[in-house]
């Protein structure tokens, strides 16, 4: 489903893959100051596999009407990050559950929901799976350590250091094609993860060390997938490339 091409096609327009970013307390230069921001890693994969990456910065207006994005992009990514915010899945916040932004969840949200009523080619990683399941009304588990009995999918926060991770994929599904196969190493940096499943998602993957969820889909769409792991941090990782070959698809489809 997902092999090899060349980078352009005759004809073939560039996709552009949409990334919602971040807003953060960061410093630079001389600056501390609020920023719009994204690790380099996912907009560097995006570029590796022959897309060009957009930032996409939390607004209110795309909030209420995200098509005034999505009709500009080819696909969707929505990267790791803070917390969402529990109340936008009626939970109470737990202890543990970092407070986020919650303009950033509200955004990412209704992107996520619309991204899979056009059936546009959509991956999330990390948060990015959790927003999906929420936007599609499912809830998350909070904190894993408490609900696992163990830290192992968050080892060092901050790094991907010694955060080796194999997970199973079911056969024939999205996330194993888009993988490469049905066993696959992954580097994890989560402590929260999917507890009751949205609308007409399934589960794909699974962490070996526990049987967490650690990829959903929607069978019934093009490209609509999660992922519990961090492919942009992988240069081996195929996912990323495997989102950016279906764009390109949806961006002939489009032309045509």
């Amino acid at each position: 489903m997902f092999g090899g091409r060349g980078r352009y096609g005759l004809g073939m327009r560039v996709p552009l893959i949409g990334v919602a970013a971040a807003v953060e307390r960061a410093t630079w230069s001389v600056w501390d100051q609020s920023a719009v921001l994204l690790p380099q890693s996912y907009l560097r994969a995006i570029q590796r596999a022959g897309a060009v990456a957009v930032m996409l910065p939390p607004d209110p207006l795309v909030a209420r009407q995200p098509d005034l994005v999505l009709d500009l992009l080819d696909a969707l990514l929505l990267a790791g990050g803070a917390d969402v915010d529990p109340l936008l899945y009626g939970a109470q916040r737990a202890a543990e559950t970092h407070h986020g932004i919650r303009e950033r969840d509200e955004f990412e949200i209704a992107l996520a929901q619309r991204a899979v009523e056009r059936d546009l080619p959509f991956l999330g990683i990390c948060r990015g799976m959790q927003v999906l399941n929420v936007a599609r009304g499912g809830t998350l588990i909070q904190h894993l350590p408490t609900h696992v009995g163990h830290g192992e999918h968050l080892r060092v926060p901050g790094s991907f250091e010694g955060a080796d991770h194999p997970v199973h994929l079911a056969p024939g599904s999205l996330a194993a094609a888009a993988a490469g196969g049905q066993r696959q190493a992954t580097l994890s940096h989560h402590h929260q993860g999917i507890d009751r499943l949205g609308d007409d998602l399934v589960v794909t993957g699974w962490a070996d060390v526990d049987e967490l969820p650690e990829a959903i889909e929607i069978p019934s769409k093009r490209f609509a997938l999660g992922v519990q792991w961090h492919p942009e941090a992988d240069e081996a990782s195929r996912i990323i490339a495997a989102l950016v070959e279906r764009a390109r698809e949806y961006a002939l489809a489009r032309a045509a």
